[in-house]
């Protein structure tokens, strides 16, 4: 059983899962702050060339199956075009204010 975007418990992780799954590269990037990091898998990467990579030139899909933290800490069945589909966790940090993402660390769970 998957849940839907629009009922995390973070609205702003629930965009940003919503802009992955519809390829809205612009505004996957409206969600995070200018200096956004990212880590995969325990290893530092560059965003904006992970993200291009990963999830916009390899069709990426996030189905939600579980969130703890409030919304911010996910379990995903996340599949692209390049991996196929495997079981990923995702943890977000939300910029002080609650608009924007400033990090996101995720690797296989």
């Amino acid at each position: 059983m998957s849940i839907a975007p629009g009922k995390l418990s973070d609205p702003v992780v629930g965009a940003l899962v919503s802009a992955v799954n519809a390829h809205d590269k612009n505004a996957f990037l409206a969600l995070l702050t200018a200096d956004a990091t990212m880590s995969d898998d325990g290893t530092e990467r560059d965003l904006h060339e992970w993200i291009d990579r990963e999830i916009f030139d390899s069709g990426g899909h996030m189905d939600v199956q579980s969130e703890s933290d409030g919304g911010r800490t996910l379990t995903v069945g996340y599949r692209n075009d390049t991996w196929g589909e495997m079981r990923t966790a995702w943890r977000f940090t939300i910029a002080p204010g609650g608009g924007r993402i400033s990090r996101f660390e995720t690797g296989q769970a």
